[in-house]
């Protein structure tokens, strides 16, 4: 058994939960919207420098009427931001006065692709603060996906060559199987959609429980532990919205992202405070902890991964070799599995 399997046997199994005590935060900070440059445009230089100034230095928290809501969904995938999001959520529902069994807990299970023992850490997290926890999933995992979708893309080329279209073909044929930054329906599909599903159900939950719903939208906040720091891609996105794609007749969903704004140690800050275990992916060095292989990892974060899991890096492997793609543009998982093989040769004649 690796170091890391002890550490996450230690965390599931050794009676930690027994041992945690939940501890709502009953205070928080809220920064209101700093105030436009515009209306200080005809005013002394001074004032606009201290407009300026204000606006740059206080972050705008969303203010969001959470007892407004009748479900409120915290997606928890066992990473260093979701976990500090839900205790922070759990901290603001407990000042508000929200009983805790209007809190749902997510976990979307990604099967044989994420870090051993993140499911078991999300329920373990739930159950701390004695909340209800779901764990959903696709039928098909990720890498299984990868294979159904590559064998679509070719059954799509063949059509389209039996119809005279070679060049339209020849695109199918060379589109990559693999997930990528603009096409994550690692996401989509094996997340949020799983989400919603499970939204339909909690919807006539609510409804058959309290009656008096079925003649209005179920109103559900879905919590994400989304961080602006995180990357420019994320920094663009709302902090706060109405969810479009999830939202029907029978229930109106909103997307707030309560730690959008937090920094790194603010959320390891959070974390300390609550008591609770982290993943030990942590521990060994990885910088998150979902997908062992995100695609938006740099290469020494694969590369350790790589060490850490080596089973399912020659998986990751296999697949490429069967689709005929490599698992990220530039980096394959077979080189991967090479600089992986050489670090590890490195650090034993260090140690010898």
């Amino acid at each position: 058994m690796s170091s890391l399997d002890s550490a996450l046997s230690r965390i599931v199994n050794g009676g930690q939960l027994e041992q945690l005590k939940t501890k709502a935060v009953r205070s928080f900070t809220v920064h209101r919207p700093a105030p436009s440059v515009r209306r200080f445009k005809r005013r002394p230089r001074d004032l606009l420098k201290r407009a300026s100034l204000f606006e740059s230095e206080v972050s705008r928290v969303m203010l969001v009427d959470l007892s407004s809501y009748d479900l409120i969904l915290v997606n928890e995938s066992g990473g260093k931001d979701s976990q500090a999001m839900l205790t922070h959520v759990v901290g603001l529902c407990d000042a508000a006065g929200i009983d805790r069994w209007r809190i749902v807990v997510v976990h979307a299970d990604l099967g044989r692709v994420e870090w051993r023992g993140t499911r078991e850490l999300a329920e373990l997290h739930a159950k701390a603060y004695g909340l209800r926890f779901e764990a959903v999933s696709r039928s098909e995992d990720l890498l299984d996906q990868v294979i159904s979708r590559r064998a679509a893309l070719d059954r799509a080329a063949d059509k389209l060559e039996a119809e005279g279209k070679p060049d339209e073909a020849a695109k199918k044929r060379n589109a990559p199987a693999w997930m990528s930054m603009s096409a994550r329906y690692c996401t989509s599909d094996q997340k949020t959609s799983q989400v919603k599903k499970l939204m339909t159900r909690l919807v006539v939950e609510h409804r058959t429980r309290n009656p008096g719903t079925v003649f209005r939208p179920v109103r559900i906040l879905n919590c994400l532990g989304l961080r602006k720091q995180e990357s420019p891609a994320r920094s663009k996105k709302p902090e706060f919205e109405v969810d479009k794609s999830a939202t029907n007749g029978k229930r109106h969903v909103d997307r707030w992202l309560p730690i959008f704004g937090w920094s790194t140690e603010q959320v390891w800050s959070k974390i300390r405070q609550s008591g609770l275990p982290h993943h030990p992916a942590y521990d060994a060095g990885m910088p998150r902890a979902s997908c062992v292989f995100c695609i938006g990892a740099g290469r020494e974060q694969l590369v350790l991964a790589a060490r850490l899991h080596p089973e399912l890096a020659a998986e990751y492997l296999a697949v490429e070799q069967r689709v005929g793609h490599s698992f990220k543009p530039g980096l394959s998982m077979a080189r991967i599995i090479e600089l992986s093989s050489a670090a590890q040769v490195g650090t034993q004649d260090e140690t010898a």
